[in-house]
């Protein structure tokens, strides 16, 4: 039989998951509505908070629909629909699944009909993101309390390692965007995309938050991200035929 990355089975298992998923946040809604009951709070300000949260929840959703589209080509839509829907990160996922179809030689915009390396990405995807699950409950608490500490003797050093780990993991991230720039020295532009790609996205997210703060459209502040990602990655339509791809 045939390898599909859309095979029928795969949906079946990816469903089973998100309903598991979807069937604790429900138990937890009913818990906290429950709690908040026995606390006193009224039933129109517990209904009010459920209506914001969920329509606040429509902004990075529409960001992990981008992630989806733009995997769906080479892996499908169930794994993609996967990992974005449980402990998914765009930022990570996009980038894992891109240097493991790099790695095993198959370009962006193929579809895999191997299983083996449909499965290598799979895992490549997975075991990074799950890290966290385990380093959370050990490293994070310590961190905390460190820059606690910190923070009690001098706020500026606070500030300046909280910005520092930041910065660290948005350099893994740069380093992603820039590193094919040196193949213009080849003669092939084409490492400048990501770049372009990149400067278009921040001007977008630059635009929604001047907009946001100085024209007072304050629902950009939940969509910014959405909206710079999906002009980025309409951008890179031009740049790739403008710079070859």
């Amino acid at each position: 039989m045939n390898f599909s990355v859309n095979s029928p089975i795969l949906f079946v298992i990816v469903g089973a998951v998100i309903v598991l998923v979807l069937a604790q946040s429900v138990f937890f809604l009913l818990r906290a509505m429950r709690r908040a009951k026995e606390l006193g709070i009224k039933t129109g300000t517990v209904k009010k908070t459920i209506v914001s949260a969920a329509i606040f929840t429509v902004a990075p959703a529409f960001a992990v629909l981008v992630g989806v589209v733009a995997l769906s080509k080479s892996l499908g839509i169930a794994l993609p629909w996967l990992r974005l829907s449980v402990i998914g990160s765009i930022t990570y996922e996009t980038v894992a699944a891109g240097n493991a179809l790099e790695a095993a030689g198959t370009g962006a915009g193929t579809t895999i009909t191997d299983p083996s390396v449909y499965i290598a990405i799979a895992w490549v995807m997975t075991v990074g993101i799950a890290a966290g699950l385990v380093l959370v409950p050990f490293v994070t608490k310590k961190l905390q309390s460190g820059l606690a500490k910190v923070g009690l003797k001098d706020k500026k050093w606070s500030d300046i390692l909280s910005n520092a780990m930041f910065l660290g993991m948005i350099s893994a991230f740069l380093g992603y965007v820039f590193c094919d720039v040196g193949l213009i020295v080849k003669g092939d532009a084409s490492g400048l995309i990501p770049v372009c790609v990149m400067i278009v996205s921040a001007l977008a997210m630059a635009i929604c938050g001047t907009l946001a703060t100085k024209a007072k459209i304050r629902w950009l502040t939940d969509y910014a991200l959405p909206i710079s990602l999906v002009v980025g990655m309409a951008s890179a339509i031009p740049f790739t035929a403008l710079l070859g791809g």
